[in-house]
């Protein structure tokens, strides 16, 4: 009876081992992991379109959001099998640099410079982005810059060298954080920042927080999406990561994308077709 007893807590000991190396009990669990942007993930558009590309795969997506930056050094350093963001230059280099074989174009959306409905800088409603900032930096409101080498914050730098400006420490504040922390710190000092449109529109903390300028064609804002080169790392999982990349430039996965929206607002918009894109 002391034996059986003996090799029945054995044999309890070993499952509870093995259901903490297998969360799910499957020894063959299917994932991969995506680096990507934080807009991504604080828009609420995985948390809509992820579960029907695994329904239908049966792959589960693992996402580490970042910055855009962030999410390139991961996906330089073979920590993630796809790499999905918003910055067309970095992404260009990604793939010039064999991190990838190709970049394919997802989706698109815009970007807002949100700020205090008193607005003291007295930009709503401009649709010149450039004048916007020219105007923010001289009344010396306060900006709210992520400051975190993200898609949004390389966009943002490069709207001041468009409006020929350098913006300095006092009233501009950057401060390396996400877009969520950003939006909290504008509502709390009555700042202005930018934004992408579809974190803005998830964003519940808004406070006294508005969109005041939008429009600027200097304001689009393309996101791309690209299978890590199983040629730099040999542990990629290349099969299941493309078959991601095809889910979503596929005709079900751009319907996914666009069937998202908030109040009847869109999010984004795919355009995986789009020549240029």
């Amino acid at each position: 009876m002391l034996r059986r007893s003996f090799v029945l807590g054995c044999a309890a000991a070993a499952a509870l081992v093995l259901g903490f190396a297998h969360p799910s009990g499957a020894a063959d669990e299917r994932f991969i992991t995506v680096a990507s942007t934080t807009s991504t993930e604080d828009s609420g558009l995985f948390k809509v379109i992820l579960p029907k590309f695994t329904q239908k795969t049966g792959i589960e997506v693992r996402v580490v959001a970042k910055g855009t930056g962030q999410a390139i050094d991961l996906a330089r350093r073979g920590d993630a099998d796809v790499l999905f963001v918003h910055h067309k230059p970095s992404e260009e280099k990604f793939v010039a640099e064999g991190f990838s074989t190709e970049r394919k174009p997802v989706m698109y959306n815009d970007f807002v410079i949100v700020g205090p409905k008193a607005d003291p800088a007295h930009v709503k409603g401009s649709k010149d982005v450039a004048g916007a900032l020219k105007s923010i930096a001289s009344a010396k409101a306060p900006f709210i810059s992520r400051g975190d080498e993200s898609g949004t914050h390389k966009a943002e730098q490069t709207l001041w060298k468009t409006a020929g400006l350098d913006p300095a420490s006092g009233w501009y504040r950057s401060i390396g954080q996400g877009m969520g922390a950003t939006l909290n710190t504008a509502a709390a000092v009555g700042g202005y920042a930018l934004t992408d449109r579809g974190t803005w529109l998830s964003f519940k903390n808004r406070g006294d927080l508005d969109v005041l300028v939008e429009g600027d064609k200097r304001l689009f804002n393309q996101y791309g999406v690209m299978l890590v080169n199983p040629a730099k790392f040999q542990h990629i999982k290349a099969t299941d990561g493309k078959a991601f990349v095809d889910w979503l430039v596929s005709g079900e996965g751009q319907t996914a994308i666009a069937d998202y929206t908030i109040n009847g607002q869109s999010l984004f918009f795919p355009n995986a077709n789009e020549p240029g894109a």
